[in-house]
């Protein structure tokens, strides 16, 4: 939590600021603010040179060659494996396993189709988020359907919410779980509400056996995700909200609960170049700190929320008792989401990008279960600054 914005800020300004010149996007265009990290990421000069340099050094398939250019491509896949387990503080990294996908969806896709159904068997639960990204909800519902298909009737329960602060309910969850439960799917960093959903409380109420999958889209990236302190069992995530290129992510898989990861068929060429991008942006990450990209980004939050508490046109989707930034609780993790009474929430992205503010205007993938009309989020990064966050602001405030 930032206890004091104005101070952290204040204390990691120099450090931003040379960080800030390593994206050529926002270098580029000064006069644009563009606040949609949550959607993609910009990619640092870093990010960008690794992939020049691989296309251009030692662009050839991975495992199908043994040739110079595909030896280095084989070795640069394998060793971004170890790197993502380094990444994520992986205490095991013998038992563990990483998968490359296309991103956070296909991953939970691969986990719910290809490991989830050996884990189950007819009359099993499974519990899930309907609140979250539709990403995390379709795979699983999908694969009620595929078993259901072959005579397994598994019963899918919703992970319950609090009301008003989109927080999981420990309480109400307890009341839930039963000797049937096999499974929890859950969500680090809310992509709507930008809470930390602080998935140790599911694993109190679960109990030490029961495999949990963690949808980690908005929180790898953004703050130090550590799978030695997470007791969960798979981490998913995509690359292009990592600073990496899109079509890349992983899946990290402990195996210590339930049946051996290993997706199945034929393995077909990966994405290289993706991959590459991936490792870049995980030394981009490590050398400029997670730590610090967290304590920059919720202190630049806590001033988004205090000021939008003050304009009462506005209602802040979530927690209300985050808001200011005399408040006890939790900070939002880069994410605030809300809307204007009266201005629909497309006319005020239209309207903020006429003051050359980019920001998302929709229903933000948001599954069923949770607050599908459209508002206005706002999701910040290391490249973002109070200046910008005090000229969104302003253009809100005339706005009243």
């Amino acid at each position: 939590m930032a206890a004091d914005p104005a101070g952290e800020i204040e204390e990691l300004a120099s450090w931003q600021r040379g960080l800030r010149a390593q994206f050529p996007i926002i270098v580029g265009h000064p006069h644009l603010t563009y606040l949609d990290s949550a959607a993609t990421a910009q990619k640092p000069r870093a990010v960008l040179d690794a992939v020049h340099t691989y296309l251009t050094t030692s662009n050839a398939n991975a495992g199908r060659g043994s040739y110079p250019w595909a030896n280095t491509t084989t070795a640069l896949v394998e060793g971004a494996r170890d790197r993502v387990r380094e990444f994520l503080g992986d205490p095991r990294p013998d038992r563990s396993s990483v998968h490359f996908t296309t991103g956070a969806t296909d991953g939970l896709r691969t986990v719910a189709r290809e490991w989830l159904p050996e884990l189950l068997a007819d009359g099993d639960e499974i519990v899930v988020p309907f609140a979250d990204h539709e990403a995390n909800l379709s795979p699983w519902l999908e694969a009620r359907e595929l078993l259901a298909r072959q005579g397994v009737r598994i019963l899918v329960r919703e992970l319950p919410c609090q009301a008003g602060s989109g927080d999981y309910d420990p309480a109400a969850l307890a009341g839930m779980v039963g000797p049937r439960t096999r499974f929890v799917a859950a969500t680090h960093v809310h992509h709507v509400y930008g809470a930390d959903m602080n998935v140790h409380r599911v694993r109190q109420v679960v109990g030490p056996g029961v495999p949990i999958c963690l949808d980690a889209a908005q929180s790898i990236g953004h703050l130090p995700v550590s799978v030695a302190e997470l007791d969960v069992d798979f981490v998913v995530f995509s690359g292009h909200k990592a600073l990496a290129l899109p079509g890349t992510g992983a899946v990290w898989a402990r195996g210590r609960r339930g049946p051996a990861f290993r997706p199945g068929g034929w393995s077909g060429t990966p994405n290289t170049v993706g991959i590459a991008s991936l490792v870049a942006a995980l030394d981009w990450l490590d050398a400029a700190g997670t730590d610090r990209i967290e304590r920059w980004t919720v202190a630049l939050t806590s001033l988004l929320t205090d000021g939008l508490e003050r304009l009462p046109a506005y209602e802040v989707l979530g927690c209300r008792s985050s808001l200011i930034t005399a408040s006890e609780v939790q900070r939002r993790r880069s994410i605030v989401t809300f809307r204007h009474r009266e201005i629909s929430a497309q006319d005020l992205g239209f309207i903020l990008f006429s003051h050359g503010i980019m920001v998302r205007s929709d229903g933000h993938c948001q599954a069923g279960g949770g607050d599908r009309d459209s508002s206005v989020r706002v999701s910040l990064h290391v490249h973002n600054t109070p200046e910008e966050v005090e000229g969104l602001l302003t253009a809100l405030a005339n706005l009243q």
